[in-house]
């Protein structure tokens, strides 16, 4: 059975209908938005998908200490599923919802920068914080079930990233550079290479010159570095340093 992947599609709050776009808004050439909506692209894991495409669409949206609002199944109905239905349940639906008003300008240029952090593809929504425990307590068996999914969808999706980030995944990071390295085009691989030496403080890194750039107080949420092979030269040395050493 293949993975299937999927673009995100972008939830409007009530509230975006009313934002303005900035004066100085500028649409990205093609290369850019081609680039953008490559990184977007999530990975939907096959098990159980279906009756749990059905399970998600059935959700409404019920009041949250913690957000806005949280759209999740009844304990009877998650509780009975498998735990690689549980992992696809987490990967295709984010529980928690909170309103953003913010519109932020398209970013320029995308296909030629290595970023600080991951693209946002939830929008108003964000992984609950029972669905981030479950990541954490079932560490070994989602890496196992991302790496299975990667190679057979041959594309490690936005998601996909993002948990790895989560439960500091230093483990896989052989398996980040022999993807990266199959098609040298997702740059966003290199972002959790960045993110996973960034969470574990590799001093090579966090001393370095980049770290600056991309980690900085004075940094922005879309801090970057040029995207060539320079960069990634060095990125790829300190993740595979990193790792070695972490292994001794």
């Amino acid at each position: 059975m293949k993975c299937i992947l999927s673009l995100i599609v972008m939830t409007a709050s009530t509230c975006s209908l009313f934002a303005q776009p900035d004066a100085n808004w500028k649409e990205p050439v093609k290369e850019s938005r081609e680039y953008h909506e490559y990184r977007m692209i999530e990975t939907k894991p096959p098990y159980g998908l279906k009756k749990l495409e059905t399970i998600i669409a059935g959700l409404e949206l019920k009041d949250d200490t913690q957000s806005d609002g949280i759209a999740a199944p009844t304990s009877k109905v998650y509780n009975a599923l498998t735990l690689r239905e549980k992992f696809t349940y987490h990967m295709i639906h984010a529980e928690s919802y909170s309103q953003i008003c913010d519109v932020l300008p398209p970013e320029q240029d995308e296909h030629k920068k290595i970023y600080a952090s991951l693209a946002d593809n939830m929008s108003e929504y964000a992984w609950s914080e029972r669905q981030l425990k479950w990541f954490k307590a079932n560490k070994d068996s989602v890496t196992k079930l991302i790496q299975e999914c990667t190679i057979k969808s041959k594309r490690l999706g936005l998601n996909f990233k993002k948990v790895i980030v989560e439960i500091n995944g230093r483990q896989m990071i052989p398996f980040l550079i022999s993807t990266y390295n199959a098609g040298k085009k997702d740059g966003d691989i290199l972002t959790v290479l960045l993110l996973l030496m960034k969470e574990n403080n590799y001093p090579p890194l966090v001393q370095s010159a980049s770290y600056k750039k991309l980690y900085s107080d004075d940094s922005q949420y879309n801090s970057s570095i040029t995207y060539n092979k320079a960069n990634v030269d060095l990125i790829i040395k300190r993740a595979t340093d990193f790792y070695s050493e972490s292994n001794k």
